[in-house]
């Protein structure tokens, strides 16, 4: 399997953000992960294309967003050879704090905040 082009920070966030939701059962959406990573969306949403090519993650669209008026989203998910070549990745380049993100987040967005958020009619 090729893996990705350039191994950048917004790739690692975004990796353990996946990982994070697979290992929860979850699929986020790009927004939430965005969210959750705390980086803007073309950076996101470039990172994600990349993996995507790479065939470490897939996606697919809602069928209806269960709020009226409000646009589609487009779910993902580590492949399980993604989750392990993520899982790996994440070990040899973030070994001192492997799961959690080097980027400065903001406190109350990680992916479990942005899912309760969700959950609860909304999100900040």
């Amino acid at each position: 399997m090729k893996g990705p082009v350039r191994i950048t920070d917004p790739l690692l966030d975004v990796l353990e953000v996946l990982l994070e939701a697979f290992r929860e059962n979850r699929q986020p959406h790009g927004w939430a992960i965005m969210k959750a990573v705390g980086r803007s969306g073309p950076t996101v949403y470039g990172v994600l294309d990349r993996l995507e090519d790479a065939g470490w993650v897939t996606s697919q669209w809602e069928q209806q967003h269960p709020q009226d008026n409000k646009p589609r989203r487009r779910f993902y998910q580590l492949t399980p050879s993604g989750t392990t070549e993520a899982t790996g990745l994440l070990a040899r380049r973030r070994p001192t704090n492997p799961g959690r993100s080097q980027h400065q987040r903001r406190p109350d967005w990680g992916l479990g905040a942005v899912w309760r958020g969700m959950q609860a009619g909304g999100v900040r």
